[in-house]
């Protein structure tokens, strides 16, 4: 029985590196599929959790682990790649302190699985990263081994796509773009991704496949920069953004609405951009439009602190000495995740200038350890009381829970990033956009 035939008939054993927020959900799926998916991972405090049935992450169903328990094996156990006939490498991609790409992890990785070689497999990387990463880079790695990539095993790129809970998408109905190293390569992907996901987009290489992934998350960033230098220049002319948003979305063609906020958060868009600008200079040429950006987005916790000082200024207060109360850490609305959340740039900014930060977070009760920070903060309790204690509130992050109402009646100043208190509500002056 060949890898295709093993894979349409669900004996292909799988092998997910990486259970995060991307390897977990890709989990879920091909159990569910009914597939035998062995979970690898470094952190062994996280596979202890998943053989208990836990989740650590807070929108996914810990349940779910333990409903399909028979077919599902955590492990920090690499030898145990041998037995894979089909790995899915889904490891960070982070940018190192000169914002040029860290691929630590996915070398690492793909040097893991050189050792547990054979023949008959398929190597697939879900991970954000430059074109040639697949087909050069992991290609020579893997090829070290005497075996050929398309000849005696098959290497296939297929860049995720999670939006951390979204409630109209999800891993198995967001279409999966596909690239192979080799026709036949492509084939066998295809197939193995055909099995969990309703529809699979096929490209003719790994190259144009890792291009895609970054198009997205560029276009993105380009578009967030843009409303977002909108938002600095129409407070000056007391235009609100928003209000523009949301008439200029009413046209029916031609428009894609994106909105402004204190700087951009997650994974992908303040990172997978500068991937391209790293690899472009291999080709001589200069990315204008996402550097330019890429400047845009960054400096919008600066803007946020000089709202704020204005603010407090008005009140005849300084920001030095000041008490100052975030709501809100994560990256996005009803989610457990702060990587590269600005709301983390924006304390270090305050604290630099003096204030004294406290947060609160429904979904984040420690602050856990970054790439960037060590924030030995936890969240604070949000009574009536609590807030009337603060020289200011800075809203972040716009978790639902938040009520505008509630907020703006027990705080003295509130700068409202992420238009979570409308311009229909009265609030007597102590409302600041930013």
């Amino acid at each position: 029985m060949n890898l295709i035939e093993k894979i349409k008939s669900k004996k292909a054993n799988i092998g997910v590196i990486g259970l995060g927020y991307v390897g977990l959900p890709l989990t879920i799926e091909f159990c569910k599929a009914g597939f035998h998916v062995t979970g690898f991972d470094i952190d062994p405090e996280k596979i202890e959790l998943l053989k208990q049935g836990k989740s650590y992450i807070k929108h996914i169903d810990g349940s779910l682990f333990t409903a399909h328990g028979q077919r599902f094996s955590p492990t920090t156990d690499f030898s145990r790649l041998s037995a894979m006939e089909c790995i899915i490498i889904c490891v960070p991609t982070p940018l190192n302190e000169h914002r040029e790409p860290d691929m630590t992890y996915v070398f690492n990785t793909t040097k893991t699985i050189a050792q547990h070689m054979g023949k008959e497999k398929l190597i697939v990387l879900e991970s954000t990263t430059y074109p040639g990463t697949t087909d050069q880079e992991m290609r020579g790695i893997l090829e070290e081994t005497g075996l050929k990539a398309g000849k005696d095993f098959y290497l296939a790129y297929s860049p995720e796509r999670e939006d951390p809970n979204n409630k109209d998408f999800s891993t198995s109905t967001i279409p999966k773009v596909v690239g192979g190293y080799t026709n036949m390569c492509l084939s066998i992907a295809k197939a193995l991704y055909d099995s969990v996901v309703k529809k699979t987009v096929a490209v003719s290489s790994t190259r144009v496949a890792e291009a895609t992934k970054l198009l997205e998350n560029i276009y993105r960033s380009v578009n967030i920069a843009l409303v977002n230098e909108l938002k600095m220049l129409f407070d000056r002319m007391n235009i609100d953004i928003f209000e523009v948003i949301d008439a200029a979305k009413t046209k029916p063609f031609g428009f894609q609405a994106f909105y402004p906020g204190p700087g951009l958060g997650g994974h992908c868009i303040p990172i997978d951009p500068f991937y391209l600008t790293w690899k472009a200079r291999e080709y001589d040429f200069h990315t204008k439009f996402i550097e330019l950006a890429g400047e845009i987005n960054t400096y919008m916790p600066y803007y946020v602190i000089q709202k704020t000082i204005e603010a407090l200024n008005n009140k005849s207060k300084s920001l030095r000495g000041a008490k100052i109360l975030l709501l809100g850490v994560s990256y996005k609305k009803d989610i457990d995740d702060v990587r590269e959340s600005p709301a983390l740039r924006i304390m270090e900014l305050f604290e630099k200038n003096g204030a004294h930060v406290d947060y609160h977070d429904p979904y984040i009760n420690l602050i856990p350890k970054t790439r960037k920070y060590s924030i030995n903060k936890s969240s604070v309790t949000l009574t009536a009381y609590s807030l009337s204690t603060y020289d200011c509130v800075v809203i972040t992050t716009d978790h639902s829970e938040y009520d505008a109402g509630f907020i703006v009646n027990n705080s003295k100043i509130v700068v409202d990033t992420r238009n979570v208190i409308n311009n229909s509500f009265n609030h007597n002056g102590n409302v600041i956009k930013a």
